[in-house]
Protein backbone atom coordinates (compact mmCIF):
# COMPACT_ATOMS: atom_id res chain seq x y z
CA UNK A 1 0.00 0.00 0.00
CA UNK A 2 0.96 3.60 -0.73
CA UNK A 3 2.89 6.02 2.32
CA UNK A 4 -0.47 8.44 1.31
CA UNK A 5 -2.86 5.96 1.14
CA UNK A 6 -2.08 4.65 4.43
CA UNK A 7 -1.63 8.47 6.10
CA UNK A 8 -4.87 8.77 4.46
CA UNK A 9 -6.40 5.95 5.99
CA UNK A 10 -4.59 6.85 9.34
CA UNK A 11 -5.99 10.46 9.58
CA UNK A 12 -9.56 8.99 8.63
CA UNK A 13 -9.26 6.11 11.85
CA UNK A 14 -7.79 8.87 13.97
CA UNK A 15 -11.02 11.30 12.98
CA UNK A 16 -13.76 9.00 13.52
CA UNK A 17 -11.87 7.56 16.73
CA UNK A 18 -11.86 11.64 17.96
CA UNK A 19 -15.29 12.05 17.13
CA UNK A 20 -16.68 8.99 19.15
CA UNK A 21 -14.16 9.49 21.75
CA UNK A 22 -15.34 13.45 22.16
CA UNK A 23 -19.30 12.62 21.77
CA UNK A 24 -18.59 9.74 23.75
CA UNK A 25 -19.75 10.93 27.38
CA UNK A 26 -22.86 12.88 25.48
CA UNK A 27 -23.68 9.94 23.36
CA UNK A 28 -23.57 7.52 26.75
CA UNK A 29 -25.89 10.04 28.91
CA UNK A 30 -28.64 10.58 26.12
CA UNK A 31 -28.88 6.29 25.98
CA UNK A 32 -29.02 6.42 29.71
CA UNK A 33 -32.39 9.34 29.79
CA UNK A 34 -33.78 7.17 26.88
CA UNK A 35 -33.42 3.76 28.57
CA UNK A 36 -34.78 4.98 31.44
CA UNK A 37 -37.23 6.95 30.22
CA UNK A 38 -39.56 3.53 28.96
CA UNK A 39 -42.15 1.87 31.39
CA UNK A 40 -41.71 0.01 34.53
CA UNK A 41 -38.08 1.29 35.40
CA UNK A 42 -37.37 0.86 38.94
CA UNK A 43 -35.13 2.45 40.69
CA UNK A 44 -32.47 0.42 40.77
CA UNK A 45 -32.59 -0.47 37.43
CA UNK A 46 -32.28 3.30 36.75
CA UNK A 47 -28.93 3.71 38.46
CA UNK A 48 -27.44 0.54 37.23
CA UNK A 49 -28.07 1.84 33.99
CA UNK A 50 -27.13 5.39 34.68
CA UNK A 51 -23.74 3.43 36.70
CA UNK A 52 -23.13 1.79 33.88
CA UNK A 53 -23.19 4.12 30.80
CA UNK A 54 -21.82 7.07 33.05
CA UNK A 55 -18.84 4.46 33.53
CA UNK A 56 -18.24 4.09 29.85
CA UNK A 57 -18.47 7.29 29.35
CA UNK A 58 -15.38 8.43 31.49
CA UNK A 59 -13.79 6.07 30.20
CA UNK A 60 -14.07 7.52 26.23
CA UNK A 61 -13.16 10.75 27.74
CA UNK A 62 -10.08 9.52 29.35
CA UNK A 63 -9.30 8.05 26.47
CA UNK A 64 -9.61 11.30 24.66
CA UNK A 65 -6.83 12.69 26.36
CA UNK A 66 -4.42 10.74 24.04
CA UNK A 67 -5.57 12.15 21.05
CA UNK A 68 -4.34 15.92 19.96
CA UNK A 69 -7.44 18.48 19.97
CA UNK A 70 -8.68 20.55 17.16
CA UNK A 71 -10.68 18.45 15.09
CA UNK A 72 -13.56 19.89 14.24
CA UNK A 73 -16.94 18.17 12.92
CA UNK A 74 -20.03 19.91 12.44
CA UNK A 75 -20.61 22.22 15.35
CA UNK A 76 -18.42 20.67 17.72
CA UNK A 77 -14.55 20.77 18.36
CA UNK A 78 -12.04 19.15 20.40
CA UNK A 79 -10.19 21.73 22.40
CA UNK A 80 -7.31 21.40 25.14
CA UNK A 81 -10.02 22.51 27.20
CA UNK A 82 -12.47 20.27 26.83
CA UNK A 83 -9.97 17.70 26.85
CA UNK A 84 -9.43 17.96 30.58
CA UNK A 85 -12.82 19.38 31.55
CA UNK A 86 -14.73 15.77 29.97
CA UNK A 87 -13.04 13.57 32.26
CA UNK A 88 -13.38 16.04 35.29
CA UNK A 89 -17.00 16.39 34.96
CA UNK A 90 -17.99 13.20 33.72
CA UNK A 91 -15.86 11.43 36.83
CA UNK A 92 -17.78 13.64 39.22
CA UNK A 93 -21.08 12.90 38.02
CA UNK A 94 -20.34 9.25 37.82
CA UNK A 95 -19.13 8.90 41.89
CA UNK A 96 -22.00 11.70 42.58
CA UNK A 97 -24.22 9.30 41.05
CA UNK A 98 -23.39 6.41 42.99
CA UNK A 99 -23.33 8.38 46.38
CA UNK A 100 -27.23 9.64 45.22
CA UNK A 101 -28.34 5.78 44.82
CA UNK A 102 -27.29 5.55 48.62
CA UNK A 103 -28.27 9.26 49.76
CA UNK A 104 -32.18 8.67 48.30
CA UNK A 105 -32.43 4.93 48.92
CA UNK A 106 -36.24 4.42 50.40
CA UNK A 107 -37.09 8.43 48.58
CA UNK A 108 -39.93 8.10 45.89
CA UNK A 109 -39.02 10.00 42.87
CA UNK A 110 -35.10 8.51 42.44
CA UNK A 111 -36.05 6.99 38.52
CA UNK A 112 -37.15 10.87 37.88
CA UNK A 113 -33.98 12.02 39.73
CA UNK A 114 -31.60 9.82 37.44
CA UNK A 115 -32.85 10.64 34.82
CA UNK A 116 -32.53 14.21 34.84
CA UNK A 117 -29.26 13.89 36.77
CA UNK A 118 -27.71 11.97 33.21
CA UNK A 119 -29.61 14.58 30.87
CA UNK A 120 -27.84 17.42 33.36
CA UNK A 121 -24.52 15.77 32.39
CA UNK A 122 -25.61 15.17 28.61
CA UNK A 123 -26.30 19.11 28.13
CA UNK A 124 -22.42 20.13 30.01
CA UNK A 125 -20.90 17.65 28.15
CA UNK A 126 -22.54 19.15 24.98
CA UNK A 127 -21.39 22.89 25.62
CA UNK A 128 -18.03 21.45 26.37
CA UNK A 129 -17.90 20.71 22.83
CA UNK A 130 -19.74 23.42 21.62
CA UNK A 131 -17.94 25.65 18.61
CA UNK A 132 -21.05 27.37 17.57
CA UNK A 133 -23.02 30.31 19.24
CA UNK A 134 -26.34 28.50 19.52
CA UNK A 135 -24.84 25.14 20.77
CA UNK A 136 -23.31 26.95 23.07
CA UNK A 137 -26.58 29.02 24.26
CA UNK A 138 -28.88 26.11 23.34
CA UNK A 139 -26.64 23.80 25.84
CA UNK A 140 -26.54 26.04 28.59
CA UNK A 141 -29.80 27.18 28.66
CA UNK A 142 -30.62 23.81 28.92
CA UNK A 143 -28.68 23.11 31.69
CA UNK A 144 -30.74 25.32 33.60
CA UNK A 145 -33.45 23.68 32.70
CA UNK A 146 -32.94 20.43 33.41
CA UNK A 147 -31.25 21.55 37.07
CA UNK A 148 -34.43 23.66 37.91
CA UNK A 149 -35.89 20.23 38.46
CA UNK A 150 -33.65 18.65 40.66
CA UNK A 151 -33.44 22.20 42.44
CA UNK A 152 -36.89 21.32 43.62
CA UNK A 153 -36.80 17.61 43.82
CA UNK A 154 -38.41 18.63 47.29
CA UNK A 155 -41.55 20.65 45.76
CA UNK A 156 -43.09 21.50 49.18
CA UNK A 157 -40.43 23.25 50.05
CA UNK A 158 -40.78 26.75 49.33
CA UNK A 159 -36.98 28.09 49.47
CA UNK A 160 -36.46 25.21 46.87
CA UNK A 161 -38.88 27.27 44.52
CA UNK A 162 -37.79 30.79 45.26
CA UNK A 163 -34.03 29.69 44.51
CA UNK A 164 -35.39 28.14 41.22
CA UNK A 165 -36.95 30.96 40.55
CA UNK A 166 -34.65 33.93 41.02
CA UNK A 167 -32.00 31.24 39.12
CA UNK A 168 -34.24 31.10 36.09
CA UNK A 169 -34.61 34.96 36.06
CA UNK A 170 -30.74 35.34 35.93
CA UNK A 171 -30.67 32.57 33.18
CA UNK A 172 -33.25 34.33 31.29
CA UNK A 173 -31.23 37.67 31.45
CA UNK A 174 -28.20 35.67 30.81
CA UNK A 175 -29.56 33.90 27.67
CA UNK A 176 -30.85 37.34 26.22
CA UNK A 177 -27.06 38.81 26.70
CA UNK A 178 -25.60 36.36 24.93
CA UNK A 179 -28.63 35.89 22.28
CA UNK A 180 -27.85 39.34 21.53
CA UNK A 181 -23.67 38.79 22.01
CA UNK A 182 -23.59 36.19 19.02
CA UNK A 183 -25.70 38.41 17.01
CA UNK A 184 -23.16 41.21 17.26
CA UNK A 185 -20.68 38.64 16.54
CA UNK A 186 -22.17 37.26 13.63
CA UNK A 187 -22.80 41.17 12.39
CA UNK A 188 -18.66 42.14 13.02
CA UNK A 189 -16.80 38.36 11.52
CA UNK A 190 -20.18 36.86 9.38
CA UNK A 191 -19.19 33.80 11.30
CA UNK A 192 -21.06 31.84 14.34
CA UNK A 193 -18.49 29.39 14.76
CA UNK A 194 -16.37 30.13 17.80
CA UNK A 195 -13.40 29.15 16.23
CA UNK A 196 -13.49 31.51 13.24
CA UNK A 197 -14.23 33.78 16.03
CA UNK A 198 -10.14 33.29 17.25
CA UNK A 199 -9.45 33.04 13.86
CA UNK A 200 -10.71 36.37 12.65
CA UNK A 201 -9.01 38.19 15.95
CA UNK A 202 -5.85 37.44 14.79
CA UNK A 203 -5.86 39.27 11.69
CA UNK A 204 -8.56 42.07 13.01
CA UNK A 205 -8.58 44.36 15.90
CA UNK A 206 -11.89 44.00 17.60
CA UNK A 207 -14.56 46.99 16.18
CA UNK A 208 -17.78 48.55 18.15
CA UNK A 209 -19.60 45.24 17.64
CA UNK A 210 -17.60 43.09 19.12
CA UNK A 211 -16.74 45.20 21.96
CA UNK A 212 -20.53 45.15 22.89
CA UNK A 213 -20.43 41.59 22.29
CA UNK A 214 -17.98 40.99 24.68
CA UNK A 215 -20.01 43.29 27.41
CA UNK A 216 -22.30 41.82 27.23
CA UNK A 217 -20.89 38.22 27.27
CA UNK A 218 -19.24 39.87 30.77
CA UNK A 219 -23.01 40.03 31.75
CA UNK A 220 -23.80 37.10 30.85
CA UNK A 221 -21.00 35.47 33.17
CA UNK A 222 -21.75 37.39 36.51
CA UNK A 223 -25.88 36.23 35.88
CA UNK A 224 -24.53 32.42 35.44
CA UNK A 225 -21.78 32.50 37.98
CA UNK A 226 -24.05 33.81 40.79
CA UNK A 227 -21.64 36.74 41.62
CA UNK A 228 -23.21 39.78 43.73
CA UNK A 229 -26.16 40.69 43.60
CA UNK A 230 -27.36 37.78 41.63
CA UNK A 231 -25.71 35.34 44.16
CA UNK A 232 -28.40 34.62 46.73
CA UNK A 233 -30.58 31.37 44.60
CA UNK A 234 -26.67 29.80 45.00
CA UNK A 235 -27.29 30.36 48.88
CA UNK A 236 -30.89 28.57 48.81
CA UNK A 237 -30.59 25.68 46.94
CA UNK A 238 -29.65 23.74 50.06
CA UNK A 239 -32.82 22.60 50.42
CA UNK A 240 -32.32 20.53 47.53
CA UNK A 241 -30.21 16.82 48.16
CA UNK A 242 -26.71 17.03 48.69
CA UNK A 243 -25.72 15.47 45.89
CA UNK A 244 -27.64 18.19 43.85
CA UNK A 245 -25.75 20.54 45.81
CA UNK A 246 -22.27 18.90 45.25
CA UNK A 247 -23.02 18.55 41.29
CA UNK A 248 -24.38 22.17 41.23
CA UNK A 249 -20.93 23.67 43.07
CA UNK A 250 -18.32 21.19 41.61
CA UNK A 251 -19.49 20.96 37.65
CA UNK A 252 -22.02 23.14 37.25
CA UNK A 253 -21.63 26.87 38.77
CA UNK A 254 -17.65 26.73 37.12
CA UNK A 255 -19.41 26.37 33.36
CA UNK A 256 -18.56 30.21 33.21
CA UNK A 257 -14.67 29.50 33.60
CA UNK A 258 -14.77 26.78 31.03
CA UNK A 259 -16.74 29.69 28.42
CA UNK A 260 -14.66 32.44 29.50
CA UNK A 261 -11.03 30.33 29.38
CA UNK A 262 -12.65 29.02 25.87
CA UNK A 263 -13.58 32.91 24.77
CA UNK A 264 -10.08 33.79 26.05
CA UNK A 265 -9.18 35.55 22.78
CA UNK A 266 -12.17 37.81 22.79
CA UNK A 267 -12.18 38.72 26.24
CA UNK A 268 -8.41 39.69 26.10
CA UNK A 269 -8.80 41.68 23.31
CA UNK A 270 -11.60 44.15 25.14
CA UNK A 271 -10.03 45.63 28.09
CA UNK A 272 -13.69 47.00 29.04
CA UNK A 273 -15.03 43.75 29.59
CA UNK A 274 -11.37 42.61 31.40
CA UNK A 275 -12.38 45.92 33.70
CA UNK A 276 -15.86 44.75 34.43
CA UNK A 277 -15.03 41.20 35.32
CA UNK A 278 -12.01 41.80 37.90
CA UNK A 279 -14.25 44.81 39.54
CA UNK A 280 -17.21 42.16 39.83
CA UNK A 281 -15.51 39.13 40.48
CA UNK A 282 -13.39 41.24 43.67
CA UNK A 283 -16.18 42.71 45.43
CA UNK A 284 -17.99 39.54 45.01
CA UNK A 285 -14.64 37.57 46.37
CA UNK A 286 -14.41 40.22 49.19
CA UNK A 287 -18.15 40.24 50.40
CA UNK A 288 -18.60 36.16 50.12
CA UNK A 289 -15.70 35.80 52.03
CA UNK A 290 -16.08 38.12 55.15
CA UNK A 291 -20.21 36.23 54.95
CA UNK A 292 -18.54 33.54 54.88
CA UNK A 293 -16.54 33.32 58.33
CA UNK A 294 -19.26 34.87 60.05
CA UNK A 295 -21.84 31.51 59.12
CA UNK A 296 -21.76 28.84 61.27
CA UNK A 297 -24.12 25.80 59.26
CA UNK A 298 -21.93 23.56 57.08
CA UNK A 299 -23.50 23.63 53.60
CA UNK A 300 -24.42 27.19 53.89
CA UNK A 301 -20.42 27.97 54.80
CA UNK A 302 -19.99 25.96 52.02
CA UNK A 303 -22.14 27.53 49.23
CA UNK A 304 -20.65 31.28 50.33
CA UNK A 305 -17.21 30.10 50.07
CA UNK A 306 -18.26 29.06 45.96
CA UNK A 307 -19.11 32.53 45.58
CA UNK A 308 -16.29 33.89 46.57
CA UNK A 309 -14.50 31.38 44.64
CA UNK A 310 -16.25 31.68 41.67
CA UNK A 311 -15.26 36.05 42.24
CA UNK A 312 -11.82 34.78 42.23
CA UNK A 313 -12.11 32.71 39.58
CA UNK A 314 -13.92 36.01 37.27
CA UNK A 315 -11.18 38.05 38.81
CA UNK A 316 -8.31 35.54 37.22
CA UNK A 317 -10.12 35.57 34.15
CA UNK A 318 -10.09 39.06 34.25
CA UNK A 319 -6.79 39.55 34.64
CA UNK A 320 -5.57 37.27 31.81
CA UNK A 321 -4.08 34.97 33.61
CA UNK A 322 -6.48 31.61 32.15
CA UNK A 323 -3.79 28.67 32.99
CA UNK A 324 -4.48 29.94 36.83
CA UNK A 325 -8.18 29.74 36.27
CA UNK A 326 -8.41 26.38 34.80
CA UNK A 327 -6.29 24.92 37.33
CA UNK A 328 -8.27 26.79 40.31
CA UNK A 329 -11.61 25.66 38.33
CA UNK A 330 -10.31 21.97 38.72
CA UNK A 331 -9.00 21.93 42.29
CA UNK A 332 -12.42 24.04 43.16
CA UNK A 333 -14.54 21.48 41.75
CA UNK A 334 -12.26 18.69 43.17
CA UNK A 335 -12.44 20.07 46.70
CA UNK A 336 -16.03 21.06 46.73
CA UNK A 337 -17.43 17.94 45.46
CA UNK A 338 -15.68 16.25 48.32
CA UNK A 339 -16.72 18.51 51.01
CA UNK A 340 -20.57 18.40 50.14
CA UNK A 341 -20.30 14.26 50.06
CA UNK A 342 -18.65 14.61 53.05
CA UNK A 343 -20.25 16.93 54.56
CA UNK A 344 -22.04 14.79 57.64
CA UNK A 345 -18.32 13.77 58.69
CA UNK A 346 -17.29 17.35 58.30
CA UNK A 347 -20.04 18.12 60.95
CA UNK A 348 -18.83 15.36 63.13
CA UNK A 349 -15.84 16.71 63.28
CA UNK A 350 -16.31 20.19 64.18
CA UNK A 351 -18.72 18.91 66.79
CA UNK A 352 -15.33 17.08 68.22
CA UNK A 353 -13.50 20.35 67.60
CA UNK A 354 -15.79 22.26 70.02
CA UNK A 355 -16.02 20.05 72.86
CA UNK A 356 -11.93 20.22 72.89
CA UNK A 357 -11.91 23.85 73.09
CA UNK A 358 -9.82 24.16 69.54
CA UNK A 359 -11.67 26.65 67.58
CA UNK A 360 -9.61 29.62 68.76
CA UNK A 361 -6.55 30.45 67.14
CA UNK A 362 -3.57 31.71 68.11
CA UNK A 363 -3.28 35.44 67.50
CA UNK A 364 0.51 36.21 66.42
CA UNK A 365 -0.33 33.89 64.01
CA UNK A 366 -2.55 36.35 62.13
CA UNK A 367 -0.07 38.74 62.37
CA UNK A 368 2.77 36.79 60.76
CA UNK A 369 0.74 33.97 58.44
CA UNK A 370 0.56 37.02 55.45
CA UNK A 371 4.89 37.78 55.69
CA UNK A 372 5.46 34.31 56.21
CA UNK A 373 3.17 32.67 53.66
CA UNK A 374 4.82 35.45 50.94
CA UNK A 375 7.82 34.38 51.83
CA UNK A 376 7.10 30.57 50.90
CA UNK A 377 5.56 32.08 47.77
CA UNK A 378 9.23 33.59 46.97
CA UNK A 379 11.21 30.71 47.58
CA UNK A 380 8.85 28.20 45.81
CA UNK A 381 8.89 31.16 42.78
CA UNK A 382 12.94 30.76 42.87
CA UNK A 383 13.08 27.24 43.06
CA UNK A 384 10.50 26.61 40.35
CA UNK A 385 12.42 28.69 38.17
CA UNK A 386 16.21 27.54 39.01
CA UNK A 387 15.33 23.74 38.44
CA UNK A 388 12.08 24.34 36.05
CA UNK A 389 11.46 26.79 33.29
CA UNK A 390 11.42 30.73 34.21
CA UNK A 391 7.59 31.21 35.47
CA UNK A 392 7.16 34.99 34.85
CA UNK A 393 3.93 36.30 36.73
CA UNK A 394 3.23 39.42 37.37
CA UNK A 395 4.77 40.85 40.70
CA UNK A 396 1.70 41.87 42.68
CA UNK A 397 0.46 38.27 41.79
CA UNK A 398 2.75 37.04 44.37
CA UNK A 399 1.24 39.27 47.05
CA UNK A 400 -2.30 37.96 45.65
CA UNK A 401 -1.80 34.25 46.56
CA UNK A 402 0.72 35.28 49.79
CA UNK A 403 -2.41 37.10 50.92
CA UNK A 404 -5.32 33.71 49.56
CA UNK A 405 -3.28 31.34 50.92
CA UNK A 406 -2.59 32.96 54.77
CA UNK A 407 -5.46 31.77 56.41
CA UNK A 408 -3.75 28.33 55.93
CA UNK A 409 -0.75 29.10 58.11
CA UNK A 410 -3.53 30.72 60.98
CA UNK A 411 -2.52 27.90 64.52
CA UNK A 412 -5.22 26.80 66.70
CA UNK A 413 -4.51 27.65 70.26
CA UNK A 414 -5.23 23.90 71.38
CA UNK A 415 -6.10 22.98 74.80
CA UNK A 416 -3.64 20.23 75.15
CA UNK A 417 -0.09 19.87 73.87
CA UNK A 418 0.07 23.79 72.76
CA UNK A 419 3.26 23.60 71.31
CA UNK A 420 3.47 20.24 69.15
CA UNK A 421 0.14 21.39 67.84
CA UNK A 422 1.27 24.32 66.78
CA UNK A 423 4.31 23.18 65.34
CA UNK A 424 2.36 20.61 63.42
CA UNK A 425 -0.11 23.35 62.08
CA UNK A 426 3.07 25.37 60.94
CA UNK A 427 4.23 21.95 59.59
CA UNK A 428 0.96 21.82 57.68
CA UNK A 429 0.39 24.58 56.35
CA UNK A 430 3.61 25.65 54.67
CA UNK A 431 3.64 22.36 52.94
CA UNK A 432 0.54 23.22 51.89
CA UNK A 433 1.04 26.94 50.54
CA UNK A 434 4.68 25.64 49.19
CA UNK A 435 2.81 23.34 47.25
CA UNK A 436 -0.28 25.45 45.54
CA UNK A 437 2.53 27.55 44.64
CA UNK A 438 4.78 24.59 42.78
CA UNK A 439 1.75 23.41 40.92
CA UNK A 440 0.29 27.57 40.50
CA UNK A 441 3.87 27.72 38.87
CA UNK A 442 3.60 24.79 36.45
CA UNK A 443 0.30 25.66 35.55
CA UNK A 444 1.29 29.07 34.96
CA UNK A 445 4.63 27.94 32.86
CA UNK A 446 2.74 25.11 30.83
CA UNK A 447 -0.88 26.38 30.45
CA UNK A 448 -3.62 24.31 29.92
CA UNK A 449 -3.86 25.16 25.75
CA UNK A 450 -4.47 28.83 26.87
CA UNK A 451 -2.42 32.24 26.13
CA UNK A 452 -1.83 34.04 29.35
CA UNK A 453 -2.00 38.11 28.73
CA UNK A 454 -1.81 39.26 32.04
CA UNK A 455 -3.10 42.76 32.45
CA UNK A 456 -1.10 44.90 34.89
CA UNK A 457 -2.87 47.85 35.49
CA UNK A 458 -6.12 46.08 36.62
CA UNK A 459 -3.24 44.12 39.21
CA UNK A 460 -2.27 46.69 42.12
CA UNK A 461 -6.35 46.77 42.54
CA UNK A 462 -7.06 43.46 43.37
CA UNK A 463 -4.16 43.20 45.00
CA UNK A 464 -5.44 46.29 47.15
CA UNK A 465 -8.86 44.62 47.46
CA UNK A 466 -7.83 41.33 48.93
CA UNK A 467 -5.33 43.12 51.86
CA UNK A 468 -8.53 45.13 52.27
CA UNK A 469 -10.21 41.29 52.98
CA UNK A 470 -7.43 40.34 54.74
CA UNK A 471 -7.67 43.04 56.99
CA UNK A 472 -11.22 42.46 57.87
CA UNK A 473 -11.03 38.93 58.39
CA UNK A 474 -7.90 40.15 60.93
CA UNK A 475 -10.58 42.61 62.49
CA UNK A 476 -13.29 39.67 62.96
CA UNK A 477 -11.00 37.34 64.28
CA UNK A 478 -9.37 39.99 66.59
CA UNK A 479 -12.79 41.09 67.83
CA UNK A 480 -11.81 44.70 67.14
CA UNK A 481 -14.17 47.54 68.83
CA UNK A 482 -17.01 48.37 66.82
CA UNK A 483 -16.62 45.26 64.70
CA UNK A 484 -19.63 43.33 65.83
CA UNK A 485 -21.97 45.66 63.85
CA UNK A 486 -20.13 44.67 61.18
CA UNK A 487 -20.61 41.32 61.85
CA UNK A 488 -23.99 41.45 62.43
CA UNK A 489 -24.27 42.92 58.97
CA UNK A 490 -22.08 40.34 57.43
CA UNK A 491 -23.93 38.06 59.21
CA UNK A 492 -26.80 38.88 57.12
CA UNK A 493 -24.98 39.65 53.83
CA UNK A 494 -25.21 42.90 53.69
CA UNK A 495 -28.73 42.62 52.90
CA UNK A 496 -28.06 42.58 49.18
CA UNK A 497 -30.59 39.70 48.24
CA UNK A 498 -32.95 40.54 49.99
CA UNK A 499 -33.69 43.89 47.80
CA UNK A 500 -32.75 41.29 44.94
CA UNK A 501 -35.58 39.10 46.03
CA UNK A 502 -37.91 42.13 46.51
CA UNK A 503 -37.09 43.81 42.80
CA UNK A 504 -37.23 40.03 41.03
CA UNK A 505 -40.76 39.59 42.67
CA UNK A 506 -42.38 42.56 41.55
CA UNK A 507 -41.06 42.48 38.41
CA UNK A 508 -41.01 39.02 37.77
CA UNK A 509 -43.95 37.53 39.74
CA UNK A 510 -44.65 33.69 40.62
CA UNK A 511 -46.84 31.53 42.68
CA UNK A 512 -44.54 29.54 44.21
CA UNK A 513 -45.53 30.95 47.42
CA UNK A 514 -49.29 30.06 47.24
CA UNK A 515 -48.58 26.52 45.42
CA UNK A 516 -46.12 25.67 48.50
CA UNK A 517 -48.83 26.62 50.97
CA UNK A 518 -51.62 24.57 49.52
CA UNK A 519 -49.91 21.56 49.55
CA UNK A 520 -48.71 22.16 52.83
CA UNK A 521 -52.15 22.27 54.48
Amino acid sequence: MAPVALQNITMITLTVLAWFLGMAPTLAMLAACGWMAGPARSPRQAWRCFSTLSTLGLACSLGGLMLPGGEVWWLFQRSAQQAWMAPLVQGLGTVIGVFSARYLQGEPGQRRYALALAGLLAAVQCLLLADHWLVLIGSWALVGVILRRLLCFYPERPFAQLAAHKKQIADRLADVCLIACAGLVWWSTGTLRLSGLDAYLLSHSPDAALVWATLLLAVAVVLRTALFPVHGWLIQVMEAPTPVSAMLHAGVVNLSGFVLIRLSTLLSSVPAAQTLLVFMGLLTAVLAGLVMLTRITIKVRLAWSTVAQMGFMVVECGLGLYSLAALHLIGHSLYKAHAFLSASSVVQSTRVQLLQGQQSIWRPSLVLAAPLALGLVACVQWWSAVWFAPVHWPWWWSGVLSLAWAPLLWLPRAVHEPLRSSLHGLLTGSVLVAVLTWIASLAHGLGFGTLDQPVQSLGPWVLLGMALLYILLLALQLGWSGMHVFRRWSYAGFYVDEYFTRLALRFWPTAWGSNAATRSK
